[in-house]
């Protein structure tokens, strides 16, 4: 993939303050053209001929947008809203999933002894195809509900869906949150500039030294399980823990800083997820954007919570396994989505008797706590295994590797770059626990209909000066520890 559609690139380095000399000189309607013409050239440089199918995707659901307003026969009502799940799940199905469904059809009638011929298709993979199909998808299902009104100005819905910071891999920012952003213009603000800044730095300390320090360490793991010890395996699945969280939460932090600097607010897509104390509050810390439209878009369609346990097990499990296919055309995804909604199941049915338990045996809150978070945190990472394998028989291996325990410490290679790593988890873990300790505002969010968590609402306040303090080491700690190799994000191939 060509550098400048990554953040941690040279050219991106050349790209954004062009990009902000023409922003901040414009207003009005010429400041949207800025913002739509920089975001397709962003676009364009990874494969410009894929600027035709983001365009085509806009134009189709800004139509229906309008026409779903504008009708009143629900009948009619009905067949748009299915023509807008159609044609963005078809362009998903297609460029995504046609090969690997196709693949899985063959080796099915192949087991059954039929003998198909199967040629599969060169189709490249549109960056960032499955965010920009749900972030459309999601406006037309709104305007359906009468939840939101119709864009009818072009400019501004297109510039909202191809709006560069958060275009190739979220988070997923709906219509109803942005759209109202488009429509009037940001002045520049240093305040705001300086609390951009620091997110944006954030992040590039977790991609860049946490992140792609850990990445070669996990891929010769993961690569050939086989040679490494039990103890070498374990290391493999906790660092990736750890790489896939400051990979993802990094890039979201540097597409929320620079929506921020902008004067855009994108929200949250990460809160602390691995300080969880079960998995509906996970998936309230975790890929913010993602669960939540899960959660609003599919498992409420379903029929959430109603209709009693057994129906809202199934919801749940549903919901899981989609997500999961959502991340990727591999049956080791959809794995890793059903185990999560094997928790989120166990979750609803074990819970009330565990809180029984403790209060019957009066376990102190803080012991009850902190092996709740640990309890969630293995099972997340025996789930990563699944996510990060690229085949089922390479997640065996390592599994193998680690229940039958062979090798000792002394066959860990690479001491000194873990040892580096170690401290710069350690580091993060610590910064994030200790946002726990000072009194903050509480918020209320609902994991699903009826079940609510309660979480923080905003992270301590911190100075202009304090901020840029943070920055500086920030850049300090980039210089000493950053690993300069300009990888890929992740979340790039889903």
């Amino acid at each position: 993939m060509p550098a400048s559609v990554l953040f941690n690139s040279f050219a991106f380095l050349i790209f954004l303050p062009i990009f902000l000399l023409f922003y901040w000189a414009t207003r009005g309607r010429v400041r949207l053209w800025v913002m739509l013409l920089s975001s397709i050239v962003f676009y364009a440089w990874w494969d410009w001929r894929f600027v035709f199918l983001l365009l085509f995707s806009s134009v189709v659901d800004y139509s229906l947008g309008i026409l779903l307003e504008n009708q009143q026969n629900d009948a009619t009502r009905k067949r748009l809203i299915v023509l807008s799940v159609a044609v963005n799940l078809g362009l998903l199905g297609f460029f995504k999933y046609f090969n690997f469904f196709a693949d899985s059809a063959a080796r099915i009638s192949q087991s059954l002894g039929l003998h198909v011929s199967y040629n599969a298709l060169k189709i490249v993979l549109p960056v960032g195809i499955s965010f920009y199909v749900f972030k459309t998808m999601s406006y037309t299902i709104d305007v359906y509900r009468r939840a939101e009104k119709a864009e009818r100005d072009l400019l501004k819905f297109t510039t909202f869906v191809v709006f560069f910071p958060e275009l190739v891999a979220g988070p997923i920012v709906r219509a109803s949150r942005m759209i109202p952003q488009l429509k009037h213009d940001h002045s520049f603000d240093y305040e705001r500039m300086v609390s951009g800044l620091t997110l944006i730095m954030a992040g590039y300390v977790r991609k860049v030294a946490i992140a792609d320090s850990i990445a070669p360490l996990v891929d010769v793991r993961f690569a050939h399980p086989e040679a490494h010890s039990t103890l070498s395996l374990l290391l493999g699945v906790y660092l990736y823990a750890f790489q896939i969280y400051c990979d993802f939460s990094g890039y979201s932090n540097i597409a929320i800083g620079l929506a921020r600097v902008l004067g855009f607010d994108f929200g949250v897509n990460f809160d602390r997820p691995y300080f969880s104390r079960g998995f509906s509050e996970f998936w309230t810390r975790w890929h913010i954007s993602l669960s939540s439209w899960l959660r609003d878009y599919l498992y409420v369609s379903l029929g959430g919570n109603r209709g009693g346990a057994w129906r809202t097990y199934r919801n749940l499990m549903l919901t899981m396994l989609l997500g999961g296919l959502w991340h990727g055309a591999n049956w080791t995804f959809v794995a890793w989505g059903a185990l999560h909604g094997g928790y989120l199941v166990a979750q609803r049915w074990i819970g009330p008797w565990y809180q029984r338990a403790i209060r019957a045996v009066r376990v102190p809150a803080l012991v009850s706590h902190a092996f709740l978070v640990l309890l969630v945190f293995h099972l997340t990472c025996f789930a990563w295994i699944f996510f990060r394998s690229p085949s089922f028989s390479v997640a065996w291996q390592v599994l193998s590797g680690i229940t039958h325990v062979h090798g000792s410490l002394l066959d860990i290679d690479n001491r000194w770059r873990i040892l580096k790593c170690v401290l710069l988890i350690a580091a993060l873990c610590a910064i994030e626990a200790a946002t726990f300790l000072p009194k903050r505002r509480k918020a209320v969010i609902a994991v699903e209909p009826g079940e609510q968590v309660t979480v923080s609402a905003h992270a301590p306040q911190f100075s202009t000066a304090q901020r840029l303090a943070f920055c500086a080491a920030c850049a300090w700690v980039l210089l000493l520890f950053g690993t300069f190799s300009g990888i890929n994000f992740i979340y790039f191939q889903f």
